[in-house]
């Protein structure tokens, strides 16, 4: 094999199979309930999702000796060094006593004179090489052949055991660090749940009001809302008469859509000024369109937005699609700036009803069904946004969400569901509030994500520099590691006679 980088005189290049037995696992049958009845701790990848310990001891589930048996499972002595080699590769643990794991481990049983740590260590940083020599299409995934190839800097062993002291040292003090680091960025998402709680139920502008008088009050509002919502109607009305030539039919304004009105039943009190109203009161509710009709095949294609392109941080217009739309469907389905779009369908129900502002864009874009927009009238669309981003974030549009393996929020839920409303004034100063909230939160969180990058890259030179030999110096007494590797070489011929079988004296003698 090439060398990788340049190593102290004492040190050599190897790989994994020349100091350690490469083992396998297996899972037993699922339609046998028994074999999975034992106590013999069994290992899947799952197991080690989100794991940060050193060691383990086992998973979630165990299997019977039948289970063991009956699959290719083999124990593992205390210990080895697991490495999941598929979905994905890179987990790594070492083993605190005798265990198994599933097909998706490729272990590691060091020899003597080599460190479990040390492999540890080695193999967290070598993962972009076993994932050079992983195949696969549908997914990468080393062989036990090609994890035996990883290539490993070896170290004198009494210098593995000194790199490893001085490794815990630097990487728990860093550990500490990325601890404190979470920790903030937790108390900070924390906070600005705190201050969306306070926007909807008054307290985050009780000063404000302390000091104000709006000359208009929310229910003063509301009804004007709904006043110009029906005079809207009307009007409209009106023109289609006119186009069609038509004089209005006597009774036609009773024919008005009422929009519902709240339940306002088990809600709390609001502060004095403000009144409850739902979604469809303050806007016009409507939801993407479906499919395109088979009759256009492609003859009108318009860049239409899904809720895969709603995002915390806006719009993705990186993943943009396109569909037919017939000429009136553009003119239904068009997006205008100033609309609140929300995610109608999630596969996460904490992402339903994600919502986003429409921003000011060149060209035409519609939306689809997994789409819901929010037209405002009477309100501003940064104050719908706020009301909307509080709902989803205190769960209320998860409560409301429902489905199987896909989470809808539904129009008529959304349109139906009680939202508080200030003055338009106060609208303004909650609005204001938040935005400057919001912006130091971004700014702290931004400075959070970039000493945590510079972490994970502090770790990484860390790890290089203990296996190029520049961590801890070089001992001109140690054993060096070629003396170790003839000593590793010889005890495995010796192991491997032992366990091969006798030839027949047929054979022998043919």
């Amino acid at each position: 094999m090439s060398d990788l980088w340049s190593l102290p005189m004492s040190w050599s290049w190897m790989t994994m199979g020349d100091v350690t037995d490469v083992i396998g696992g297996g899972t037993p049958s699922t339609s046998n309930p028994s074999s999975f009845e034992g106590s013999i701790p069994w290992i899947t990848p799952a197991d080690m999702a989100g794991y940060s310990g050193k060691t383990i001891s086992g998973g979630s589930r165990c299997i019977s000796e039948q289970g063991l048996n009956g699959s290719g499972a083999r124990w593992l002595p205390k210990g080895s060094v697991l490495f999941s080699s598929r979905a994905p590769i890179g987990y790594v643990a070492i083993a605190s006593g005798k265990l198994t794991t599933n097909q998706g481990f490729k272990s590691f049983v060091p020899s003597a004179g080599m460190n479990s740590e040390y492999l540890y260590y080695w193999l967290i940083l070598a993962k972009r090489h076993a994932e050079a020599l992983a195949s696969g299409t549908t997914f990468l995934e080393l062989s036990g052949a090609k994890a035996a190839l990883i290539p490993l800097p070896i170290a004198p062993a009494v210098e593995q055991t000194r790199i490893v002291t001085k490794l815990e040292e630097l990487l728990s003090d860093l550990d500490a660090g990325v601890a404190e680091l979470k920790a903030a960025q937790k108390k900070l998402g924390q906070y600005r749940q705190s201050l969306l709680k306070a926007a909807v139920d008054g307290a985050l502008t009780a000063e404000w009001r302390s000091r104000n008088a709006p000359t208009e009050a929310g229910a003063q509002l509301l009804d004007r809302i709904l006043a110009e919502r029906r005079a809207s109607w009307e009007a409209k009305q009106l023109a289609k008469f006119d186009a069609q030539g038509k004089a209005p039919p006597k009774g036609w304004q009773s024919k008005y859509p009422e929009p519902v009105k709240p339940d306002v039943s088990g809600l709390p009190e609001l502060p004095e000024g403000w009144v409850w109203a739902c979604v469809e009161q303050l806007g016009n509710v409507q939801l993407g369109r479906q499919r395109s009709p088979d009759k256009l095949k492609g003859l009108n294609p318009v860049p239409y937005i899904r809720a895969a392109n709603i995002t915390e941080q806006g719009v993705d217009f990186s993943d943009v699609l396109k569909m037919d739309f017939s000429e009136k469907e553009r003119e239904t389905f068009q997006l205008i700036s100033g609309d609140v779009l929300l995610t109608e369908a999630s596969g996460s129900p904490q992402h339903v009803g994600r919502p986003v502002i429409w921003p000011h864009v060149d060209g035409l874009y519609c939306f689809q069904n997994t789409v819901i927009r929010f037209t405002p009238m009477g309100i501003t669309s940064e104050f719908a946004f706020q009301l909307f981003l509080a709902w989803q974030k205190l769960g209320v549009f998860q409560r409301l969400s429902g489905g199987v393996g896909i989470n809808h929020l539904s129009a008529g839920k959304f349109s139906a569901l009680a939202v508080p409303l200030p003055p338009l004034t106060e609208q303004a100063a909650l609005v204001g509030t938040l935005s400057m909230a919001f912006d130091s939160l971004a700014a702290q969180e931004r400075a959070i994500e970039y000493s945590l990058k510079q972490s994970t890259a502090q770790r990484q030179n860390i790890l290089r520099a203990a296996f190029s030999g520049q961590l801890v110096s070089q001992d001109p007494n140690d054993e060096p590691a070629s003396v170790l590797l003839e000593r590793i070489r010889t005890e495995r011929t010796a192991q491997a006679a032992v366990k091969a079988p006798r030839r027949s004296k047929i054979k022998e003698f043919a």
